[in-house]
Parts: C-alpha cells; sequence; structure tokens
C-alpha cells in the first residue's frame, strides 16, 4: 500500500474523505497517430451487467480532452511494488511528447497502450460523461481486459488528504 506523507493541518473531512482507498493506475489513450498515458487513482466499479466503471480526470488536463474526444481508454492497473512506473507517469506528458519510452507495450490494446509490467488492463468505451467540480467523470463499458501477473497482488493508495492530490 503507498501512503502519501502528511501535509500540515488538514482539516477532519480532509482526514476522513483522504482515508477512502484506491488502486493505483496508469490510464493510456489513442489520439489520431499520437498516444499518452497519466497516473490515475480515482477508478470505481459501477456495475456488472454490463460491467462498468467510472474513472474521474481533472479538468484541465488534455487526456479528459483525448477520452472525450476518442471514447476510449485503457487502464492499466498497478502491482504492488512496482513503483517505476509510477514514478514513470507522475511527472505527466506534454500531448505531443513520448510518454512510453524505455516501457514494453502490448501491441493488442485497441483503445490505449497495454503496459506489460501491470498488473491487469481494462480497457473501456465512454457510454457518458459528468462534470463534477474540477474533475470529468467518465462512465465506460469495459469491453475488454486481462490480469497480466497472477501472482502479483494490486497496488493500494490512501491519501493523507481528501482535498488535494
Amino acid at each position: 500500500m503507498l501512503l502519501d506523507p502528511p501535509r500540515p493541518d488538514p482539516s477532519p473531512l480532509g482526514l476522513a474523505l483522504g482515508r477512502v482507498p484506491s488502486g493505483l493506475f496508469i490510464l493510456t489513450v489513442r489520439h489520431g497517430d499520437r498516444a499518452t498515458g497519466m497516473l490515475a487513482s480515482w477508478v470505481q466499479q459501477a456495475g456488472f451487467d454490463p460491467p462498468m466503471l467510472t474513472v474521474a480526470l481533472r479538468r484541465d488536463r488534455y487526456v479528459g480532452d483525448w477520452v472525450a474526444a476518442t471514447g476510449r481508454f485503457t487502464l492499466n492497473q498497478i502491482a504492488a511494488g512496482r513503483k517505476r512506473l509510477i514514478r514513470h507517469f507522475a511527472r505527466g506528458f506534454e500531448p505531443d511528447a513520448s510518454a512510453f519510452t524505455n516501457l514494453e507495450l502490448r501491441a493488442d490494446g485497441e483503445a490505449g497502450p497495454i503496459l506489460c509490467d501491470a498488473f491487469s488492463y481494462l480497457e473501456g468505451r465512454v457510454v457518458d460523461q459528468l462534470e463534477g467540480g474540477d474533475h470529468r467523470i467518465f462512465l465506460a463499458r469495459i469491453v475488454a481486459g486481462a490480469l497480466l501477473d497472477p501472482s502479483a497482488e494490486p497496488m493500494l493508495h490512501v491519501r493523507h488528504s481528501g482535498m488535494h492530490y
């Protein structure tokens, strides 16, 4: 489990909200001949039949515009102990930068690149979106996915404060 370092004077609400656990993911998306990825943690399963999930992306991220335009994305779940993927994607990438240098990718990902070092992946097709304050929330139907490393465990993330990243 990854626990964010404490920041000064969190509010009682921030302390409680920050303890809502999440996984850690690399969201990838293709837009035309470009592809990118970003670190994402606000992901939640939202249905069984059909399989659905939600993902929340900060409004000022161009990645959200790419997801809205293409209606597709891939979530690569990070395995416990694979902090290299976190370090690689945490800094973010400009739209024309190569986000996948020195990473091994699977060729079968249609929505966004699949990272070979991921714990699992899920490909989503957006069926709806909601403007939620400072984030855009996408509801997606899961159309493909697989567990890539059955011997690993998923990385869990708990923030110190629920009022900021």
